[in-house]
């Protein structure tokens, strides 16, 4: 008798294809990457090209706990936030909370008036590349071209 594939699993608060192997399936979840997936995915035991979908529940919510607690089964120099300004620990965001620690960084340079923060709210780059050329915005403006003649 054949298992069923269940279609979509969900892992880290994300929805995922349960008809993909299951490295690339957690790579889908927003910071997990494809190198930490098969990490877990070794670390658990689990074969990172086996269909998502067919594991059991006991393996899926082992890699649930993985997923939300990389920080602790992994070295720091692995996660995505390494001392963390509010708690000083080493953590791996996922899904909105990497989004919204992100934003609220750039809120908190933009409130220091430092020069990455007056940058980013005036919308320039912030990482020292050239504006002379790139990074323009709307429409171009000044030039225009000829109609080809035959």
């Amino acid at each position: 008798m054949s298992q069923e594939v269940r279609a979509i699993v969900r892992i880290g608060d994300t929805d995922l294809d349960g008809n993909k192997s299951v490295a690339y399936s957690l790579a889908k979840i927003r910071g997990i990457g494809i190198i930490s997936a098969y990490a877990i995915c070794r670390k658990l035991g689990i074969d990172p090209h086996e269909i998502l979908g067919l594991l059991p529940d006991s393996q899926i919510n082992k890699l649930d706990w993985a997923v939300r607690n990389l920080h602790e089964i992994a070295p720091p120099w692995f996660v995505n936030r390494r001392k963390d300004p509010e708690t000083g620990r080493d953590v791996n965001l996922i899904g909105s909370e990497l989004v919204l620690a992100a934003k609220k960084d750039v809120d908190l340079v933009k409130k220091l008036k430092s020069w990455r923060g007056v940058r980013h709210a005036l919308g320039l780059k912030v990482r020292g590349q050239r504006t002379v050329t790139t990074g323009r915005i709307g429409a171009t403006a000044g030039v225009t071209k000829k109609k080809a003649t035959k």
